[in-house]
């Protein structure tokens, strides 16, 4: 994209630049920068009251200053006068070692040292709904197995297609795009990148189907469980690791079970190893254990897991191989903050090729059907205060991710499952009233 944003906008024609980051409940912060002003906002960043947004800092802290990164810069395909750039958050002339791309950037240099370069794809999901939210927005899509509907795809025609026509001018690549599981929901496909670029293009990803379906009169949302007795709204990530100038697989092994390489399979056995912990970031929300810890849905089965298991290409359980040289992590939900999610991957996956883990014994079997079977294999948490315990736990974990982001992160999320278990219900008022 080149380094000079003024020069970017002067030669697509772009007034504005949103200039923006993420806090570590995934919400996307910006100000709406006058091309005119962009070299200072370049060169000093734009700034923040950091307490203001969902970041560990108090109104006497200095300014927060986000300083946009050029190479993520991106022109909005739906309001061309606009350009979207991901920043780095800065405090006192330091890195906000909490604030969640700076994390990311950090695991990414660390992989580097150690000659790899770790690249990603994701299958983010999310609902079509009414603006209130009360309802999905088709109200013929009613289809017991509503998966790959073939009208009620085309029945949102001008919302996929224009997401699509926009993610194809963008460069990313998209290959397949279709109705889900869920009655109102829909998934998108794009090229995996490496994990810096991906994370930008999750977040931009969001912004932009939440904007387009705005724009038809419609809501996106991609919360974890937005309807019972639904479907949930996954995450998937696809996880392969290269060398050092990004052009072989070092997962990639055909002589090696499933193809996948002695390295890969450590890689995988840290995942497998601090499962349960990294699901307060891949799962981090009161919400995210009503989808890994769910009935059967409507369709038949929840397609997310709820226990530490892995196997080749079968889609029942946390991780599966599907093909050589990379794996698939089932486990994260809608709500996963795009640059934490790649971050944990990560530092897990790092832990794990440092000490040789073992992913364990290969399962094929059905686990929706015979996971009663499995003895021994770690159950998921079963909500966000068992998530965040998990996590607390996991000391190497925590160190991996950085001390301050991570007791920021606990101190927050602590607050959040407070709040919620502090509010009233009306389930005790059912169950309670006549006691």
């Amino acid at each position: 994209m080149g380094n000079d944003l003024a020069a970017f906008a002067k030669e697509n024609g772009v007034k504005y630049f949103m200039i923006s980051y993420t806090d570590l409940f995934g919400g996307q912060r910006a100000k709406l920068v006058p091309a005119q002003a962009i070299a200072d906002m370049q060169k000093d960043g734009a700034g923040f009251a950091g307490f203001a947004t969902w970041l560990d800092l108090t109104p006497a802290h200095p300014d927060m200053l986000a300083v946009p990164d050029p190479d993520s810069v991106i022109q909005l395909p739906w309001k061309p006068d606009v350009a979207w750039v991901a920043a780095n958050c800065i405090m006192d002339d330091k890195e906000v070692e909490q604030a969640p791309r700076n994390t990311l950037r950090r695991l990414i240099a660390e992989a580097a040292i150690d000659g790899m370069h770790v690249k990603t794809g994701v299958e983010a999901e999310f609902f079509l709904i009414s603006p209130d939210g009360s309802v999905i927005s088709d109200k013929y899509d009613t289809a017991s197995k509503p998966c790959y509907d073939q009208q009620a795809v085309m029945r949102r025609y001008d919302v996929i297609a224009e997401i699509c026509d926009h993610m194809l001018a963008l460069g990313w690549s998209p290959y397949q795009n279709d109705h889900e599981d869920a009655n109102g929901q829909f998934e998108m496909n794009w090229a995996f990148d490496d994990v810096l670029a991906t994370a930008d293009k999750h977040s931009f990803f969001k912004f932009m189907v939440k904007s387009v379906a705005e724009k038809h009169g419609l809501r996106a949302t991609f919360m974890p469980k937005p309807f019972q007795g639904l479907t949930g709204n996954g995450c998937h990530a696809h996880i392969s690791v290269w060398d050092k100038a990004g052009k072989t697989n070092v997962f990639a092994d055909n002589a090696m079970e499933l193809g996948l390489s002695a390295k890969g399979k450590n890689f995988l056995g840290g995942i497998m190893k601090h499962a349960s912990a990294l699901a307060a970031i891949t799962n981090p929300t009161v919400n995210s254990y009503k989808r890994i810890n769910a009935p059967r849905t409507i369709s038949g089965a929840t397609w997310a897991p709820n226990t530490v298991t892995w196997t080749g290409n079968n889609r029942t359980h946390m991780v599966r191989v599907p093909g050589p040289g990379r794996f698939e992590l089932r486990l994260p939900d809608g709500a996963a903050n795009p640059y934490l999610l790649q971050a944990v991957i990560i530092a897990a996956g790092l832990d794990g090729i440092r000490s040789k883990a073992d992913p364990g014994k290969r399962y094929d079997i059905d686990m929706y059907q015979n996971g009663h079977t499995v003895k021994g294999a770690p159950k998921l948490p079963l909500n966000l205060l068992d998530a965040l315990r998990e996590f607390d736990k996991d000391k190497s974990l925590k160190a991996a991710l950085g001390e301050e982001f991570s007791s920021a992160y606990l101190k927050l999320k602590h607050q959040e499952w407070n709040s919620y278990a502090s509010h009233f219900t009306q389930w005790e008022r059912d169950h309670t009233l006549d006691i």
